[in-house]
């Protein structure tokens, strides 16, 4: 499923959900496109077993990883479902605390995803594990909410309206079954493709630390119609 709009209103400009994005899109546009795909990835990417030997740029490459993507599809879904979701759990927490939350998602999802390979030499890259955490974190704040989405299903694609909860279980249940399968088919841990345990790292580390960087006496889950930003 692709979400489209949500129903939920901000209060404030997003603006740390815009500078990422941004960041995002000039690091791709500017650095990788230039220098070579491969080649930045293999620069700046993470690699699990770079992290569990305490081997140069292990560390820091749990958030250099954050910004970077594989292809241009990479990464405009990532940012779609950022900006769908971002700017209302930017408004709970506020500006500085919600981007101090998104990198924290990110490294723990990345943390989960070294758990599971810690020798893979996979260079893991994207925003999908932050941007789970957003996920996570939506899934609480707002659960009543309307998301509009598209569901592919070929010449009878259509579009719906699903309360948040469903959309994002939904999108939580593919993650792990997706994981099951490829575990029940990957030997070693050597794998490429989509990361889906990062996903639910960083799913599970957004319902935890929402309660964190939340602002006190933000709306559990307020409505709204019609979105300004």
């Amino acid at each position: 499923m692709i979400p489209l709009s949500d129903d939920q209103p901000t209060l404030h400009p997003p603006i740390v959900t815009i500078l990422v994005i941004a960041i995002n899109l000039l690091v791709f546009a500017m650095w990788q496109v230039g220098t070579g795909v491969e080649q930045t990835v293999a620069v700046a990417g993470f690699v699990p077993l770079a992290f569990t030997r305490h081997m140069p740029g292990g560390v820091t490459h749990l958030v250099t990883s954050m910004f970077m993507h594989a292809s241009w599809m990479h990464l405009l879904g990532n940012m779609w479902f950022l900006w769908i979701f971002g700017k209302n759990v930017e408004d709970v927490c506020g500006h500085i605390r919600f981007a101090c939350f998104y990198v924290l998602c990110g490294a723990s999802a990345t943390f989960l995803y070294t758990i599971g390979s810690p020798y893979s030499l996979v260079p893991l890259v994207g925003a999908s594990g932050a941007i789970s955490g957003v996920l996570g974190a939506y899934l609480l704040k707002f659960p009543r909410s309307s998301v509009r989405a598209l569901v592919p299903l070929g010449f009878f694609s259509r579009i719906v309206d699903l309360p948040a909860w469903v959309f994002l279980l939904i999108w939580m249940g593919m993650q792990i079954f997706f994981q099951v399968l490829r575990s029940a088919h990957t030997e070693g841990g050597e794998s490429g493709g989509v990361a889906y345990l990062a996903h639910i790292g960083g799913f599970v580390a957004g319902i935890a630390l929402i309660f964190i960087f939340q602002q006190s006496g933000a709306s559990s889950a307020a409505r709204g119609s019609g979105d300004p930003w």
